[in-house]
């Protein structure tokens, strides 16, 4: 494994440790998050290469903090790259030296973020942080929240037509038309009331007594809600005798049968039917299932205010999903901090 070896603090590192300093939310992650799990699932799945000078690879720890991050500080990969030669806090956060003559930049980042995806890194390191924050009682899997919210394509939808010529000696009449939306061809069309969306949508479960992001996956926005709780039950394990709480959009005999099979508390609204309302006491179930539900909708309400995930940065669903899982990890990293601070 051709890596970096890390810096020993320089002259430079022992100066600035001597002026007064406010201790940042940087610091206090890194005082609580134990990081050798992570680096230890990171080091083994990733062979790190020299860059295409034959540098030394960056140790994919700091890799991962430099991926952390531009979620933080909604960052690019170019303004990271410029946070991180004049930024103390980056350079401690990230584990870097003032004495280092480079820093990563946009390409090696931009790699890095690539090679989490094509070894389906990013569920597993959600779950292996997770654990570390159960172990540490931060987060307890009492139950689960499950939701659904549309995520923008990266690309505007302008609508193509492409023609399609054909030989007149094969074939008379009209040549046949491909339409298209845009070159992000995984996404799909959404209409939610009198707004229609071209995207994704990340189906999410949350934790039902924090709103700790416990995991989730992305689909096309056209994808029904209903037919995704059991993927979600999968992904997500929980205790047997847990509560599984949503939205009416979830609500059908299919996913209630599975919850009873699993042993789970059955948590789904009530959903009417024409010419069968609902009665008084399932409309107060609903009530109470709608309260613990804010929850999720607090998460979706940070995902798209603060890490800006109204949109995606990216095409296609995979890279979508890699995102959703980064976004996940910062957004419970500081949830535990302003929990235990």
């Amino acid at each position: 494994m051709a890596e970096r070896a890390k810096k020993a603090p320089g002259i430079a590192d022992y100066r600035v440790s001597l002026r007064k300093r406010k201790v940042t939310f940087l610091d206090e992650i890194d005082r609580i998050i134990d990081w050798k799990p992570l680096e230890r699932l990171l080091n083994k799945r990733l062979k790190r290469q020299p860059d295409a000078v034959g540098n030394p690879a960056y140790p994919a720890l700091l890799m991962f903090k430099v991926l952390l991050l531009q979620r933080w500080y909604n960052l690019s990969d170019e303004a990271v790259e410029e946070g991180l030669i004049d930024r103390l806090s980056f350079v401690r956060f990230a584990g870097l030296s003032l004495d280092d003559e480079q820093v990563p930049d946009a390409t090696t980042i931009c790699r890095f973020r690539n090679s989490l995806l094509e070894k389906n890194l990013h569920k597993r390191l959600l779950d292996k942080l997770n654990h570390q924050l159960e172990r540490g009682g931060v987060l307890v899997r009492e139950g689960a929240i499950v939701d659904a919210s549309v995520v923008s394509s990266a690309r505007r939808p302008t609508k193509t037509l492409d023609l399609l010529p054909q030989d007149r000696e094969e074939s008379e009449g009209e040549p046949g038309v491909t339409v298209t939306y845009s070159d992000d061809s995984d996404a799909a069309w959404l209409r939610k009331g009198n707004k229609a969306y071209y995207g994704y949508k990340m189906h999410v479960a949350t934790d039902s007594r924090d709103g700790f992001v416990l995991g989730g996956h992305v689909t096309p926005a056209n994808h029904s809600d209903v037919k995704e709780l059991p993927r979600l039950l999968e992904e997500v394990p929980l205790p047997r005798g847990g509560a599984v709480f949503a939205d009416k959009g979830y609500s059908s005999r299919a996913n209630r049968e599975q919850l009873a099979r699993k042993g789970f508390c059955d948590g789904i609204m009530s959903k009417a039917h024409r010419g069968l309302p609902l009665s008084g006491v399932e409309r107060r179930v609903n009530r109470l299932i709608s309260s613990v539900r804010a929850k999720v909708e607090r998460a979706f309400g940070t995902f798209k205010r603060n890490y800006h995930l109204c949109r995606a940065r990216y095409l296609g669903q995979d890279k979508v999903e890699l995102e959703f899982h980064l976004v996940a990890m910062a957004f419970n990293l500081k949830k535990c901090w302003a929990m235990v601070k």
